[in-house]
């Protein structure tokens, strides 16, 4: 198949949204199917099956954009043409301003459209100040619906709790449930720690530096423990709250390591670590999680009702109540004071993530686009 796979924004492989998108492009062409890319990257100009479209520009707001890491697209009639003619489905990623502009496009020329639901609505009204309003949240949900998702052929969401939170707004909708999956080099490997945390407890929560992720919550849960001086806190990702999280994290005797990390060393990272802490109170799925759980560390997860990383607490001292630090650090006290069950704990869970492997999940994406295609097909 011709497949185009739409991307407001892409840009480097430091979140979710990302990592699904190139994790489904390079599956899509092991497989043979020819894949063409549509993006905001400059940095991308010339590659094969790559067409760039312009940034958007923002003025006063650039800095702030970039701060959080990404390129945002606007669309251009020409590129998208090109990238678009002769296709037999588009898939987009994010449903902004370019992923509209595809939509149009395909339904203007009976392409059949489907698209992915990779953005809570607080990730977008969070910017503003206003993720805890109940009503901004519902309306952000049917705005999405009506400009977009009411006319894909086919939606995917990537757990079943975003699903039935976009449902209960919107109605019932054409979806397929298909995790972004782990990719199978995240395994558990003996690596040489860092010396610089030989001694220490580490503690890894990777996620992007923004107020929606908590991570004040996990420096606090740090700080009122009676291991405070042992324990040596990891962050890995970037984002526009780095400058405030580094103040933040100066009150600890060891201040968080902050930084991104590539893929490569943040599996290296993931090994060296002795526990996972996953704070964040809005979350779709969180790869991030999953990835460190399948390397065998133990989760310690925000019991949040808007995050789907909830459900995956196999037991009681798996989870805390979010944005309670003082329930987190006994949590995480009582890990450290009983090894012997992390290690049975962490043996289940590298048993648990198996039903995520990418290879599975990618081949289920396959199948959403070559049925959905199908369907569309005149006979």
């Amino acid at each position: 198949m011709k497949i185009a796979v739409v991307c407001d924004v892409l840009g480097e492989e430091n979140n979710g949204t990302t990592v699904a998108a190139m994790n489904l492009i390079r599956f899509l062409r092991s497989r043979g199917h020819e894949v063409r890319v549509v993006c905001p990257d400059e940095y991308r100009r010339g590659q094969e099956g790559f067409f760039v479209v312009p940034q958007l520009n923002v003025g006063p707001l650039n800095d702030y954009v970039r701060r959080n890491g990404v390129s945002i697209a606007v669309s251009d009639d020409a590129v998208l043409r090109s990238a678009l003619d002769g296709v037999d489905i588009i898939h987009i990623m994010t449903p902004f301003f370019l992923g509209k502009a595809a939509l149009e496009y395909g339904r203007r020329h009976r392409i059949p459209v489907t698209a992915g639901f990779h953005a809570q609505a607080e990730n977008i009204t969070n910017h503003l100040h206003l993720m805890n309003s109940h009503l901004v949240n519902a309306l952000t949900y049917k705005a999405m619906y009506r400009l977009v998702f009411q006319y894909v052929d086919a939606i995917h969401y990537p757990t079943r709790f975003i699903r039935e939170v976009f449902e209960k707004e919107v109605g019932p909708t054409n979806g397929y449930v298909i995790s972004n999956g782990v990719n199978s080099r995240f395994v558990k490997t003996a690596v040489q720690r860092p010396p610089e945390w030989e001694g220490k407890y580490v503690i890894l929560f990777t996620g992007r530096y923004g107020l929606e992720k908590s991570h004040k919550v996990l420096i606090d849960a740090v700080a009122g423990s009676k291991y405070q001086s042992r324990i040596q806190l990891v962050f890995a990702g970037a984002g526009p709250l780095e400058n405030e999280l580094r103040a933040y994290g100066e009150k600890l005797i060891h201040p968080p390591v902050m930084r991104f990390f590539s893929r490569e060393d943040m599996l290296r990272v993931i090994n060296s670590a002795d526990l996972y802490v996953h704070p964040a109170e809005i979350e779709i799925e969180a790869i991030a999680c999953l990835e460190a759980i399948s390397c065998g560390l133990v989760p310690v997860i925000a019991d949040s009702p808007r995050s789907a990383t909830r459900f995956f607490a196999l037991e009681e001292n798996n989870l805390f109540r979010c944005n309670d630090s003082s329930d987190l650090a006994r949590k995480i006290e009582y890990w450290m004071e009983h090894p012997e069950e992390k290690e049975q704990c962490s043996l289940k869970y590298q048993g648990y993530t198996r039903q995520f492997e990418q290879q599975r999940c990618m081949e289920a994406m396959e199948q959403m686009l070559l049925e959905t295609a199908a369907k569309r097909r005149p006979a």
